[in-house]
């Protein structure tokens, strides 16, 4: 069991490195001939199977303190099934590289990944001359190649990772992709970050109106790369210093393509007292007022937003993200349930969900369906509660932010395991 209980917290902390930019870094580091040290890369289990991935197919690994090197001069086709455990990047993404190669590769996870929806990726590479087949349209999922490139259309709405899947596989192919994007772009900051670091490391990928351009024939040249901090983990010691006390977060790049740094506007709008030096940002207790937000190029905030808000006076509207019903659980759903128990006034709706502020939460015990972000929402939610909130002991914060618990605890929250 893990308990949470604590009226304030105060202090400085240094949020994780970004996921998002270390599961790049690993595969684009993996498909280029030069050898690439990546510093201060995420060390979590996502991250881990992206790494194992990315040895599958040729990469050598070597860890030095806080660095890694990946060196592969040819990759090669994997000679096993592929197993991604509970990383949806990872299968996303390495299904897309996987089609460069004239060999059948089967790639897998865990009761949960094997939940999710890839029907959408494997029609586009279809297109592309790949045979996919899968069960269902979710995995295990099995591509076999070449992928040619030249010109595919898929949906913008459903998961940013299938567009970002298509692209990075596209410099290793022998004609230029462009990728035709049917309707809006959902999450498109990550496909900004796909693209930022796919430049750094020699790509050229052009955006026009509803189409991505990205060039073939050239490979990757391989850099060094430093990982920058992760907003969307920032997010939960900051929301909680708006609640409750004050907490600084070091190493922010404000000026990182990273969508979730939005947070810093969303708490200033709720009326948190919130200061940026620098590359720290220090957020602090203040009258919260509900806010709007749009969510759908942010919906990794959608939990830790939703507690910020809980107790606004108003109320608020979270919408623009159905694409959060296709996380690790049916985000929106488990988010709504989480707070309604500990006392919340939510209402859950197709995209989002409506929050009435109230005075103050109630505690109890909630199911976060090893969901790291649920989790976390969960634990920051309890400097609002008179009782503390518990529930299933679990490690899934290891997915994104793995020093959480210890983090809280320097902070001044109490937690008991």
């Amino acid at each position: 069991m893990l308990k949470f209980s604590g009226s304030s917290v105060s202090g400085v902390i240094t949020p994780p490195p970004s996921k998002s930019h270390t599961h790049r870094a690993f595969f684009l580091s993996a498909l280029s001939s030069k050898k690439c040290m990546i510093s201060n890369a995420l060390n979590s289990q996502d991250t881990k199977s992206t790494l194992n991935a990315a040895a599958a197919i040729g990469a050598e690994v070597k860890r030095y303190c806080d660095r890694i090197r990946i060196h592969n001069e040819v990759p090669h086709v994997p000679q096993d099934v592929v197993d991604c455990e509970n990383s949806g990047t990872t299968m996303r993404l390495f299904t897309g590289i996987a089609s460069m190669f004239d060999s059948p590769v089967t790639i897998t996870g865990d009761a949960s990944l094997r939940s999710r929806p890839m029907g959408p990726l494997l029609d586009a590479l279809t297109q592309m001359g790949v045979v996919c087949s899968s069960d269902s349209g979710k995995a295990p999922v099995t591509v076999r190649g070449p992928n040619l490139g030249g010109g595919v259309s898929i949906r913008g709405d459903i998961s940013s990772q299938f567009i970002s899947s298509l692209m990075m596989v596209a410099p290793m192919l022998p004609n230029t992709a462009r990728i035709q994007i049917q309707g809006n772009l959902s999450s498109k900051p990550y496909v900004d970050i796909t693209a930022h670091m796919m430049r750094r490391f020699g790509a050229q990928v052009l955006f026009g109106e509803g189409e991505i351009c990205v060039h073939g024939g050239k490979g990757y040249r391989g850099c060094d790369i430093t990982v920058p901090a992760d907003m969307s983990s920032a997010a939960f010691p900051l929301v909680a210093g708006a609640l409750g006390g004050s907490v600084a977060a070091k190493n922010m790049d404000m000026n990182d393509p990273q969508g979730d740094k939005r947070i810093v506007e969303i708490m200033k709008d709720a009326g948190a007292e919130v200061s940026v030096n620098n590359n720290e940002v220090t957020s602090s207790f203040g009258e919260l007022k509900a806010t709007d937000v749009n969510m759908n190029d942010i919906p990794d905030l959608f939990p830790i937003v939703a507690v910020l808000l809980s107790t606004a006076k108003g109320t608020s509207k979270l919408y623009g993200a159905p694409q959060l019903r296709f996380k690790e659980s049916d985000r929106i759903k488990a988010t709504v349930d989480m707070l309604r128990t500990l006392g919340a006034d939510i209402i859950e709706t197709d995209d989002g969900c409506v929050i009435s502020g109230v005075r103050k939460l109630k505690g109890g015990n909630i199911e976060h369906h090893e969901d790291h972000r649920i989790l976390m929402a969960a634990a920051v939610a309890s400097l609002l509660c008179e009782n503390e909130v518990t529930m299933k002991r679990s490690n899934c914060y290891d997915i994104s932010y793995p020093l959480f618990l210890e983090h809280m605890k320097r902070l001044g929250l109490k937690v008991e395991v």
